[in-house]
């Protein structure tokens, strides 16, 4: 304890927490240890034996009957004289808060401290030491020091919540949680200004801060400026339940929201080691790494020191479970409570706290309900993510290495809170008033377009993974407006990824993919890529050709605007000859070669449709030989001669039309050789 922190109130001295009984019935130097038991200094033989736990003591009747009302009725009710043995498994505090009982009622000076009172309060309960036996009982004296002494110290108020973890339901009946929560909570909103008790601080980057340094050096001189955050090193040691109860008082005291997410995000890092593991510079945003000391799994409270033991063990877990199972269980019930409490007004927390939490509460299966709510947080900032912690793995059985589905959703959950800010009545009424509507927009521009940059960046490292479908990179990289993206080159970056990675997509499917992207968005750069990526369809390397041709031609324009200075001068596109001229040598090689593609393109298309015409006239022949020996045989073979030899001299000549069709020049020869004799008739007649 705090030697300085003995505290006299009201005029009632309280004799620096020495508390002792003015009867004695029995006269005794003292108890003394033998073994697992404690017997009384005395020369009178012991007539009652009293088991708690493991730890017998040989106590007598007349002390504990004068002053419990438990040992009254349990030996009334017993009927036998002779009765001697009396065992209190269930007893509250154990044998170290019954020994204490035990001496005040032989009048032995007991110290009370922060450390014990808590537990010697609930086992006068127990007992029942109550007025109706003697003045000055157990009950009223605990009760006096709990009110007088330790709800006006801070760290007695810290010390005595954190010993009620173990005295549970006892403490929370008798109103000790509550009266230490609104204790800690009240001096937590007073202003920094007036302290003048010593507190604990920020933790020192090397060892675990302790409890009982002298207050000198912790207390806060009046030329030392106390932080606003002096109270979180405090009462991040608490458990989780009695936490949510110290932040809970403090929000209804009107402490400022970003503070309480400071202090939030500081117990986080605490008793959540994996949240920050990746964190390099956690402790300096109010969440300060400590999760060397989380491995200890040691919660207990000690009036000497505090060892930094953190990892919470739940009162009536029993040891049977498996380690990992209990800590997994804990740690879920920590996220839980934790996600309930957040302040509701954005940049209460980081964006990057609150992605961590998400990915610990998918990994350990927090109720769903919850999770939702932590997605709807995450999406009212989510321009403030950054790529490494997007980057989510799959929990489920899903397929994809990365979590795509869950990006969905926060962005999802982010145009609808742009769309409600947008739509907003209050916000539309603020900003018609005092004319801000402008710079409203111009905010919500740029949200979406930091998010649209991080969805390109997710986009790009999520498909490299095999199993990513098309339809999912494509819903994600639609999801935002076309307004979002002002330059296309990081969805480039993202399309030419995903077809590196998936070489067997068909041409429609390329397509598909490209029709994401804008070409006029492209830079020169991504063009220049571009106009050489064979993965890319060639209708869309016909396009970025194109949109390099403005591009490029509008460059020049615009460089001989300025070498001219010509103030009326608009950018116009010269034929295509002058553009290339002018264009560099690689963009031509491009042209060149996207132009000797579409030249085979085409001529392979007039083959094709040449190949079809011959097999239409070949299908055309046999349906007739079919229906020529479908008919009865009417005609004789002179006549069926003649007619097969007609029909072969017209198959010829189609032949021969076709094949002129597709030789250049054929048909203008031909009609010159039918045009010659006919002017030669002519001149002969």
């Amino acid at each position: 304890m705090w030697d300085s922190e003995n505290e006299s109130v009201g005029g009632r001295d309280y004799g620096n927490g020495v508390l002792s009984s003015t009867k004695q019935g029995v006269k005794t130097e003292g108890f003394e240890l033998r073994d697992q038991s404690w017997y009384v200094a005395t020369d009178i033989p012991s007539d009652l034996l009293v088991q708690v736990g493991s730890v017998n003591f040989h106590l007598h009747k007349y002390p504990l009957l004068s002053r419990s009302g438990k040992f009254n009725r349990i030996i009334y009710e017993s009927r036998d004289p002779e009765f001697s043995k009396i065992i209190l498994d269930d007893l509250p505090g154990g044998p170290e808060a019954f020994e204490l009982a035990a001496k005040f009622c032989y009048g032995i000076a007991v110290d009370l401290t922060a450390a014990n009172i808590s537990g010697l309060r609930c086992t006068a309960e127990y007992l029942e030491m109550t007025e109706d036996l003697e003045e000055g009982n157990l009950i009223f004296k605990t009760e006096a020091f709990l009110s007088y002494v330790v709800l006006s110290s801070w760290r007695d108020s810290i010390l005595v919540l954190k010993s009620c973890e173990k005295l549970s339901p006892w403490a929370e009946n008798l109103q000790i949680v509550r009266r230490c929560s609104e204790s800690i909570a009240w001096k937590a909103c007073a202003n920094p200004k007036g302290i003048r008790w010593a507190y604990t601080g920020k933790p020192p980057k090397v060892s675990s801060p302790k409890w009982n340094d002298n207050m000198k050096d912790s207390s806060p001189s009046r030329n030392q400026q106390v932080p606003p955050d002096w109270w979180f090193e405090d009462v991040s040691i608490l458990r989780i339940d009695h936490f949510v109860r110290v932040i809970t008082a403090i929000k209804v005291k009107g402490m400022r929201f970003e503070l309480i997410g400071a202090a939030i995000m500081q117990y986080a890092a605490k008793w959540l080691p994996g949240l920050i593991k990746d964190a390099a510079g956690a402790g300096d945003d109010g969440a300060g790494s400590n999760s060397g000391s989380s491995n200890s799994n040691s919660n207990s409270c000690s009036s000497s020191s505090w060892k930094g033991g953190l990892h919470m063990v739940v009162a009536g877990t029993g040891s049977n479970e498996d380690p990992p199972n209990v800590q997994a269980k804990d740690q879920r019930m920590i996220i839980e409570s934790l996600i309930s409490i957040i302040p509701p007004q954005k940049d209460s927390v980081s964006c990057s706290f609150l992605l961590r939490l998400l990915r610990m509460a998918i990994m350990l299966k927090v109720a769903p309900a919850l999770v939702t709510e932590l997605e709807k947080r995450v999406g009212m900032q989510f321009e403030q993510a950054t790529l490494a912690d997007l980057l989510i793995p799959t929990y489920n059985k899903s397929e994809t290495l990365y979590d795509v589905d869950l990006v969905q959703r926060l962005l999802e959950h982010f145009l609808v809170q742009e769309q409600m800010e947008g739509s907003s009545p209050s916000r539309q009424s603020f900003s018609d008033k005092h004319g801000y509507d402008g710079g409203l927009r111009v905010t919500n521009q740029n949200a979406k377009m930091r998010v649209a940059r991080l969805v390109d960046s997710y986009l790009t490292e999520v498909s490299r993974d095999r199993n990513l479908s098309l339809t999912k990179f494509q819903v994600l990289a639609e999801a935002l407006p076309e307004s979002a993206r002002t330059c296309d080159d990081g969805l480039y970056r993202a399309i030419d990824s995903y077809l590196k990675a998936h070489p067997t997509l068909t041409e429609h499917e390329r397509k598909r993919l490209c029709r994401i992207m804008d070409c006029q968005k492209l830079s020169i750069d991504a063009c220049m890529h571009a106009a050489q990526n064979e993965r890319l369809p060639l209708r869309v390397v016909v396009q970025v050709l194109f949109s390099e041709q403005v591009k490029i031609s509008n460059a020049l324009a615009n460089s001989t605007l300025k070498e001219q200075g010509e103030m009326n001068y608009q950018p116009m596109i010269s034929n295509r000859k002058t553009l290339l001229e002018g264009a560099p040598q690689s963009f031509q090689e491009g042209w060149a070669a996207a132009k000797k593609d579409i030249n085979t393109l085409k001529f392979e298309l007039e083959s094709m449709k040449a190949k079809y015409l011959e097999l239409q006239n070949d299908m055309e022949v046999l349906q007739r030989q079919f229906d020529k020996m479908a008919k009865p045989k009417n005609s004789s073979a002179w006549t069926s001669g003649w007619k097969k030899l007609s029909r072969l001299t017209k198959m010829s000549g189609l032949e021969n039309q076709e094949m002129g069709s597709q030789i250049p020049g054929a048909g203008a020869a031909a009609d010159h050789t039918r045009k010659t004799p006919r002017r030669w008739r002519n001149s002969i007649s």
